[in-house]
């Protein structure tokens, strides 16, 4: 990891990694100066003596301000972001910004430990479906029938437009089928992938999802 002069915020973040990207995402639509330092998950680098002295608790992503301020935990990064530049991202209604907060903790409590933990183990440690936990798959499909139900309502997670909530859960999402789940089976959230997506600038993740949109 390079040593470099703090001269803006600085998101320290691996690339493979949604909840490091999604704050990427909210910085890059909130216009917020940043520079991205990566951060290799897979070659240690968050153990290293340099990373720990940043952030003892040795994980990304991590901000850090040129006043040495350093904020981690990828939500509340995006919270602070959004709400330091006044983003739309965050509902000025008390009740749908409540809502909104709602989906950022089920997001870390419920549907990350899933769908992102199968991915990893998946793509990235190379197990098979037989090493792997079968309660993951199971967690994780419950968790993308709750985003369906929603999403059969509603064309975002909460309100009329796009939230912090979106960007959240579809970090993790997006990638879902690297993690053996089939979005197929969840037409309603399949849209809003694409949707969410084509709303952030972002190139599909899903082979076929640059059609869901136009889906029956």
């Amino acid at each position: 990891m390079p040593t470099r002069q703090i001269d803006k915020l600085t998101i320290y973040g691996d690339s493979i990694s949604g909840n490091c990207l999604k704050v990427r995402w909210v910085a890059e639509r909130t216009q917020t100066p940043f520079q991205w330092v990566e951060v290799d998950l897979l070659k240690g680098d968050t153990r290293s003596e340099q990373f720990l002295a940043i952030n003892p608790v040795g994980q990304v992503p991590l901000a850090r301000w040129p006043d040495g301020r350093v904020l981690p935990q990828s939500n509340a990064i995006m919270l602070y972001l959004a709400e330091e530049a006044g983003s739309d991202l965050i509902p000025e209604e008390a009740f749908k910004r409540a809502q909104m907060q709602s989906w950022l903790f089920w997001e870390q409590y419920t549907h990350e430990p899933s769908l992102a933990v199968r991915r990893f183990q998946k793509i990235y440690l190379k197990k098979s479906d037989d090493e792997i936990d079968p309660e993951l798959m199971a967690k994780g499909r419950r968790a993308l029938g709750t985003l369906e139900m929603q999403l059969n309502y509603s064309d975002y997670l909460v309100g009329e437009q796009l939230s912090l909530a979106d960007i959240a859960c579809v970090a993790y999402t997006r990638w879902a089928h690297e993690g053996g789940f089939d979005l197929n089976e969840f037409p309603a959230v399949r849209r809003w992938v694409a949707r969410i997506e084509t709303d952030l600038g972002l190139e599909h993740a899903h082979q076929d999802i640059s059609s869901a949109e136009g889906d029956a």
